[in-house]
């Protein structure tokens, strides 16, 4: 082949092609497990936020169920045990916020109160929607202790739609999107609570 022939070029575009390929293959393999070691932290320090740790005494981690949720997907539920009884479970929830969707984690304790919310992914607006982060306002806080029937079902809205849930002036998608994740989180709960709640 000649220097500066399309065969060439190719024949040098491939080789450099094969090569990209393999340090990629190389790089994911070296960061695999890294990678999985991560993503378990941040689960397990997400379920400490959410499930208080004098609730169990066992690994909600370790304790886990997959039951399908109301649009099919299967939903993994963490749950706390006790004394070989279930005190707490905790699970992803999802949300529409202004910028996408908004990832959040919840967790309950065995009648369906709220034990805790806090935020796994988001998008929204710096310094108006992301005050769904407990670093940034109380907001997200003032769920623990609620349920599905404190405040009741037609309630769990933000105020600007009659509801009892504070909103954010400028933000109204951000709280809207949150409120309506946690009360689908909550009606899972009420759906499925025996199945959650039993001891395998």
């Amino acid at each position: 082949m000649k220097a500066g022939s399309p065969l060439t070029h190719a024949a040098v575009l491939g080789l450099f092609c094969l090569g990209f390929g393999i340090v990629l293959a190389v790089t994911h393999l070296v960061t695999a497990d890294a990678i999985q070691q991560r993503t378990e932290d941040d689960k397990q320090k997400s379920l400490t936020q959410v499930i208080p740790a004098g609730l169990h005494d066992n690994n909600p981690l370790a304790d886990v169920l997959t039951v399908p949720g109301a649009d099919g997907k299967a939903v993994t539920v963490f749950r706390a045990t006790r004394e070989h009884r279930v005190t707490a479970v905790a699970y992803e929830i999802e949300g529409n916020g202004y910028a996408g969707e908004i990832r959040l984690m919840l967790g309950l304790d065995a009648e369906g109160r709220i034990l805790g919310v806090r935020v796994l992914q988001h998008k929204e607006t710096p310094g108006l929607g992301d005050k769904i982060e407990p670093a940034k306002s109380d907001w997200i806080t003032r769920f623990t202790g609620l349920s599905l029937g404190a405040p009741p079902v037609e309630k769990w809205k933000v105020d600007k739609d009659g509801g009892v849930f504070d909103h954010f002036s400028g933000a109204t998608i951000t709280p809207r999107g949150v409120v309506a994740a946690i009360r689908n989180g909550l009606e899972f709960f009420s759906a499925h609570q025996a199945q959650l709640l039993e001891v395998r």
